[in-house]
């Protein structure tokens, strides 16, 4: 028998689920179908460990939140009154230097302005001044977040006055708006070096940055020096419980609208009828759902369009579309390799004045910018920077105590790396090169240059979980890898994102609608791309 719904999400990561929600309580009737067998896509909180580690909770893949702070689903979906509770980080970075500096940031910008001025009062008073530009630069730009990009009247109807103050502050003047520009096409290398003098500074802004998933000399991609300003306001906080409690509340809110959420679900085909109008989908087994309203997927637009459609209709609607997916769309190879371990106790950074507070927000092994520059230009010719690895870790359980069993600790660790070895093609997982023999010889590397900071960190470690670039690309259905589905550059951000034509939420195909981290605003948790999603859907007549 097939079961019919108004509307089919594929996927059921949290812009599916936000998506959902928005539309449940529209009065829609909403199945979300997921492939995995647990929901939450790439922001869940598991026991990953459950034989070497019971009772300790990790997250696979999100944890630090701050781009969800900047938009209106917390408050509109009232996602407290379903289990939502954050914890905000302060201190939100700890970042320890070779030579014994070490970069310490509070939500506080002046308490960060005084930690800096025991090393540099040049660089204490500069920093005041960058984390001021960078937060009306963001005031400014909010507004587009929020609202559909190719929307004029969505995007001028989220202003208010504070916006438009701190946007004339930035552009106000020819001068100003060129420089803005400039600032937008430069690299955050160039704008950190015009900022500062300090290497111990320079390079944890740098890693920051190129959280973004580029190198820091990459030119266009400035913007990622703002993600320090975010830290500070509206600031850095993760769901009590681990990232799965934002997924938690989510479900509750959905089940209670009377949404259906179904796992193990793998869809393998969109159904489009002779109309070429997007219908319902069938999953792997030959079940069909219908869609008398509408399909929209969660998943990246080259997947659904070249995996899950089939092509005669794609033509005959958009004879381009297919080629420009393959080849218009950049995925420069730089994923993950995730490390998680279950701790004994937490790591100690004994020559940088430890205190375990220090641990509350992310620490970041980043030696200089031109480490982190390393860490990402190796990545994306195919090779592996292990040789000196540069690090973002957190330890979570510092925070949030519920998340390990009493007086131990998991620890959280990211390490970027290629998806594609270069040499390697068509051996390891998916012809990718990787194999359980080496995912765990580059973890070992890994935490010898953690060790090289916190000594006991190799002995703390009670079990641990690695999960190469290309298992992460299974597990979370990511082409190539890429948790934000595709680049987070300029030139696939916005109205471009991730192509003009369908970077609107819409697609050729009627019905057939665009969610996603490979949507605007882009990757990270916001859920904002579910929300801007679901506003469009409801716009047009189905």
């Amino acid at each position: 028998m097939v079961e019919s719904y108004d509307v089919v999400i594929i996927g059921a990561g949290h812009n599916g689920l936000v998506c959902a929600a928005y539309l449940l309580k529209a009065g829609y009737k909403v199945l979300l179908l997921e492939a995995r067998s647990v929901p939450g896509g790439a922001a869940t909180t598991e026991e990953a460990l459950p034989k070497e580690a019971p009772g300790f909770k990790f997250n696979l893949c999100a944890i630090d939140h701050e781009f969800i702070h900047l938009g209106p689903v917390v408050e509109e979906l009232e996602l407290r009154r379903y289990g939502l509770e954050y914890l905000f980080c302060d201190p939100v970075v700890f970042c320890p230097h070779p030579d014994g500096k070490y970069f310490l940031g509070h939500r506080s910008v002046e308490k960060t302005c005084a930690e800096i001025a025991r090393y540099s009062e040049h660089d204490a008073q500069k920093y005041a001044e960058f984390i001021d530009y960078w937060q009306r630069v963001t005031s400014m730009i909010v507004p587009l977040f929020n609202a559909p990009p190719q929307s004029i009247i969505d995007i001028l109807g989220n202003y208010r006055l504070e916006n438009i103050q701190h946007a004339w502050s930035v552009v106000g003047g020819v001068h100003k708006t060129l420089d803005w520009v400039r600032n937008m096409i430069t690299s955050p290398e160039d704008i950190l070096n015009e900022w500062f003098d300090s290497e111990f500074l320079k390079a944890p802004l740098a890693r920051l940055a190129a959280e973004l998933g580029a190198p820091p000399s990459q030119k266009t991609n400035a913007i990622g020096a703002m993600i320090m300003s975010l830290r500070h306001h509206p600031g850095m906080a993760r769901p009590k419980g681990g990232t799965g409690g934002l997924i938690e509340a989510l479900l509750k809110l959905v089940k209670s609208k009377g949404g259906v959420v179904l796992c193990e679900q793998r869809v393998q085909q969109v159904l489009i009828d002779d109309r070429c109008r997007a219908v319902g989908v069938k999953v792997f087994g030959g079940k069909e759902y219908r869609a008398s309203k509408g399909v929209i997927s969660n998943i990246d637009a080259q997947r659904l369009f070249l995996e899950m459609v089939d092509q005669s209709a794609l033509q005959a609607v958009e004879p381009n579309l297919g080629e420009r997916l393959k080849r218009r769309i950049v995925n420069n190879n730089e994923t993950i390799l995730k490390i998680d371990c279950a701790l004994s106790e937490l790591p100690h950074f004994e020559a940088f004045n430890h205190q375990d507070e220090y641990l509350v927000g992310s620490v970041l092994i980043a030696d200089s910018v031109a480490h982190v520059e390393q860490a990402h230009a190796l990545v994306q010719m195919g090779q592996i920077p292990d040789s000196n690895p540069s690090v973002y870790l957190d330890v979570p359980t510092v925070l949030d105590p519920s998340m390990a069993p009493a007086g131990k600790h998991t620890l959280w660790i990211e390490f970027f790396a290629p998806y594609q070895i270069a040499g390697a093609e068509g051996t390891g997982l998916n012809g990718t090169g990787w194999t359980d023999e080496l995912k765990h010889k580059v973890a070992d590397r890994v935490i010898d240059k953690l060790a090289d900071y916190a000594p006991n960190i190799r002995q703390a470690i009670i079990a641990r979980r690695v999960e190469s670039p290309a298992e992460l690309g299974v597990r979370l259905g990511a082409y190539k890898g890429n948790y934000s589905h595709i680049d987070t550059t300029l030139d696939q951000m916005i109205f471009l994102r991730p192509l003009p034509e369908i970077a609107n939420y819409k697609t050729p195909i009627k019905g057939l609608f665009l969610t996603g981290a490979g949507t605007h605003p882009g990757g990270s948790i916001s859920g904002m791309p579910g929300r801007n999603c679901a506003r469009v859907f409801m716009r047009i007549k189905n």
